[in-house]
């Protein structure tokens, strides 16, 4: 199932994700910078949603307090705050 979220103060008006077998995969942002964001989405392919969390958590662009990374690691933070309680 392909997640969305709609990150905040950045440049990108959407973030798209699959986690299967709680891994990544099919990363996509809408608008933004293209290059960067494709390249994003191919470093995090594969990678457990924990480990997108530390390495894009915190990346600010310029004097922006958020990037288009760090809001695809709120975005991550907050699939695993919906599925772990869709589990209990």
């Amino acid at each position: 199932m392909k997640n969305q979220y709609t990150p905040q103060g950045v440049c990108s008006r959407g973030i798209h994700f699959e986690v299967i077998d709680g891994l990544l995969h099919n990363v996509t942002f809408v608008a933004g910078c293209d290059g960067n964001l494709k390249a994003i989405g191919r470093l995090v392919e594969g990678m457990t949603v924990a480990e997108a969390i530390k390495r894009l958590k915190g990346i600010r662009c310029e004097n922006n307090p958020t990037s288009c990374a760090d809001q695809f690691a709120q975005a991550l933070e907050c699939y695993q705050e919906e599925n772990s309680n869709t589990n209990k």
